[in-house]
């Protein structure tokens, strides 16, 4: 960050070169202007000598008069000539709140206005022009470049920057409250529908048959438990109880491989009709609806999702910041990827440059509108706060170079207009 105290000589520095070549254009002028007078004292001297002499002194006397004229009415610009008190002399300093208001006039009105920024954006094709930048198909691909990774390092800084615990929160805030809006029952249903529709349930039932088995494959022995606790006395003694088990075992596993082979086991029928059922409930009973989004309502309210949406966030988070950052990694490069598609689309598509442009201009339009004013008070009051001086000194490092060109052909103006008149004369 530029140290605030480094600004002055910093904007000095900046001014420097137009100064410098006011300066010595100021240097040039001077001594022409003493050149003349040089040559008016010689001539002056030697007039006497031959006729000749008479047209160089007419020509000296006549640039010196020309250069002393412009010089006044360049220096009555800036400041008082020999510092004597003259009027209407140092004009923009005593002027520059005039000159301020009559800025802020001329920015307004000839380009701070609605319509003038309207006609203006109408003849641009801010579109295209972006479009060809982010797609890298116009000119300074190497600028292209290092925007594209300027916005993945900003991207990268700015989720650093902000309150990881605060902004998950945010975001968490912003989807509960869609979520709270949106309805999740009939969505349900009609995905289960559609699901059972494409026989993409199939699956989903395989799998559960095939997590049944594993599940009382696993836990066999607890089955076994269960049954014998559950069987009398004399069924534990006479040691059959293990033999109930083994075939209440055997049994379930023939009817989860019966049910698995099958597409029509009336078993994987009943299944499906329950599926079915639940999906027309989820879409058209009142209680289902109600109850699923009381459902709803309690996950969203619970503060153990809340805190597993934080851990996801802050994993999400440090992932952006990291392939942002990285675009070698794998998924890394996105934001330039998709920057470089948005090229693309806007360099190609007429219709999507109609539509950025359109909104473009309007979203110009309405800044000029409503920021168009203070805009041009801004530059009022700024001119006005400055001294005299300064205000000057910047114009006149803007234009004392031209200024300076004026008094040179007003030397040389004033001379050839001398020598003229003293030519006429010696005619007559």
């Amino acid at each position: 960050m530029t140290d605030p105290g480094r600004i002055g000589p910093i904007m000095a520095r900046a001014a420097q070169p137009g100064a410098d070549r006011a300066r010595t254009m100021r240097i040039v002028a001077g001594l022409l202007l003493l050149a003349m007078a040089a040559l008016f004292l010689i001539a002056h001297r030697y007039v006497e000598v031959h006729p000749a002499w008479g047209y160089v002194l007419a020509f000296a006397e006549a640039a010196m008069v020309g250069g002393l004229a412009d010089w006044f009415a360049v220096t009555a610009l800036f400041r008082r000539p020999l510092g004597l008190p003259i009027p209407h002399t140092a004009i923009i300093p005593e002027n520059k709140n005039r000159i301020a208001d009559t800025m802020a006039a001329f920015l307004q009105a000839n380009f701070l206005t609605p319509a003038v920024v309207a006609r203006r954006m109408r003849a641009m094709n801010v579109a295209r022009a972006a479009g060809d930048f982010l797609s890298g198909t116009g000119s300074g691909s190497g600028l292209q470049s290092r925007v594209r990774e300027g916005a993945g390092e900003l991207l990268a800084e700015i989720l650093e920057s902000l309150d990881p615990e605060r902004l998950g929160g945010q975001v968490r805030a912003g989807l509960g409250a869609q979520i709270e809006k949106l309805e999740v029952s009939p969505l349900l249903g009609r995905a289960l529908s559609a699901a059972i529709a494409d026989k993409r349930h199939l699956p989903l039932i395989e799998g559960l048959i095939r997590w049944a088995g594993l599940t009382l494959e696993d836990n066999e022995e607890m089955v076994r438990a269960m049954v014998s606790q559950r069987s009398n006395a004399l069924v534990r003694w006479a040691g059959l109880d293990d033999r109930l088990a083994s075939s209440v075992l055997d049994g379930i596993y023939k009817l989860l491989a019966e049910v698995l082979v099958d597409p029509d086991h009336p078993l994987r029928r009943k299944v499906q009709e329950g599926l079915e059922n639940l999906a027309h409930d989820l879409e058209h009973d009142p209680v289902m609806r109600a109850r699923v989004e009381e459902t709803k309502r309690e996950l969203l309210a619970n503060p153990a999702l809340g805190q597993w949406w934080m851990g996801v966030w802050e994993r999400m988070r440090q992932r952006m910041i990291d392939m942002a950052r990285n675009p070698q990694m794998e998924g890394g490069g996105w934001l330039a990827s998709a920057l470089a598609e948005l090229g693309s689309a806007l360099h190609r598509d007429p219709r999507l440059q109609r539509q950025v442009n359109r909104f473009a201009r309007r979203t110009a339009v309405g800044v000029t509108s409503r920021y168009g004013g203070q805009i041009v008070q801004l530059v009022s009051e700024t001119v006005r706060r400055w001294d005299g001086r300064t205000i000057s000194d910047r114009i006149e490092g803007a234009v004392g170079r031209d200024l300076q060109f004026i008094r040179v052909n007003g030397t040389l103006v004033g001379g050839l207009v001398g020598l003229t008149i003293h030519a006429v004369g010696q005619l007559l």
